[in-house]
């Protein structure tokens, strides 16, 4: 047998033996529902993983709804499945198809005039800051457990072990 494949066939069985099955997540509400966020805003959550305070969730964002202004303390991107949006700040409106990059440190507002949903994938924290650059709310990856769970608690929902890492 050729020796890469040998040393494939071992790796194999460490991985097997340690990494974390892989994870699907259905796309009905059952699997994770849409939870409030804010006024007009809601988080459909995909998954939490503690060791990295890393998150994926889809963002819905009714007509009109606005996300308050915050700052990103590490990398964020997005993929726009439906609608539109742009940030206050910018000049670009995102629209469907659309892959976001953003860098930490950046502050920005998000807000959708028709509507919209995006895929994003969160490393770190987010601060919302208020007119006066204070912090007002810090969100990380244990926030984002902590709201689903509540969420599910309170309406009496399953919890989906599944999305976490």
């Amino acid at each position: 047998m050729d020796h890469y494949v040998q040393v494939e066939k071992r790796i194999d069985v460490r991985r097997d033996q340690f990494a974390l099955s892989e994870g699907y997540i259905h796309s009905s509400l059952e699997t994770s529902p849409w939870v409030p966020f804010v006024e007009n805003v809601w988080i459909r959550h995909l998954s939490f993983d503690i060791r990295s305070n890393t998150s994926v969730n889809v963002l819905r964002v009714g007509s009109g709804g606005t996300l308050g202004r915050h700052r990103h303390r590490g990398p964020v991107t997005g993929y726009v499945v439906k609608g539109s949006w742009y940030y206050k700040e910018y000049d670009w409106i995102a629209k469907p198809g659309d892959f976001i990059r953003e860098s930490p440190g950046r502050t920005h507002t998000l807000v959708s005039d028709e509507g919209m949903e995006t895929v994003f994938h969160l490393n770190g924290s987010l601060e919302f800051l208020d007119d006066q650059d204070r912090i007002i709310e810090t969100v990380d990856v244990f926030w984002f457990i902590d709201h689903y769970l509540t969420y599910c608690e309170k309406n009496n929902l399953p919890i989906n072990k599944d999305l976490f890492l």
